[in-house]
């Protein structure tokens, strides 16, 4: 069985790349157009693997979205994938759970090598 992983975005380039490269890959995808449905999202799929997440989003940033992960106790592995890079966003995403941060543009292969490592597929 595939494994099933959440990619979150508010571009819908950047979800058809990041779903592509997951497809080919042999995994499922769920997509989510913003924070807030991107967290519903995950609340409502318990067999999800992990999720990819933006951070500059509509209705809820992917730094929002993992802070609420972590007050409830998830234990979803979470990649953020965005254009920032600012050292103090990436820490605060570490302090909140994410087990990865890959700066767009990215190399399709270097995405599904990493959730191929948080998802031990």
């Amino acid at each position: 069985m595939s494994k099933k992983i959440i990619v979150i975005d508010d571009s819908v380039a950047v979800r058809q790349q990041v779903g592509m490269a997951l497809k080919q890959a042999g995994f499922d995808v769920v997509e989510a157009v913003d924070g807030e449905q991107g967290l519903a999202t995950i609340r409502g799929t318990k067999d999800a693997a992990m999720a990819i997440c933006d951070v500059n989003m509509p209705k809820m940033t992917g730094l929002e979205v993992l802070e609420s992960l972590s007050k409830s106790g998830s234990q979803l592995p979470v990649l953020m994938l965005t254009t920032e890079g600012k050292p103090e966003l990436v820490e605060r995403a570490k302090k909140n759970g994410a087990k990865g941060w890959i700066v767009k543009p990215f190399k399709a292969e270097l995405l599904v090598a990493a959730v191929k490592k948080l998802t031990a597929a």
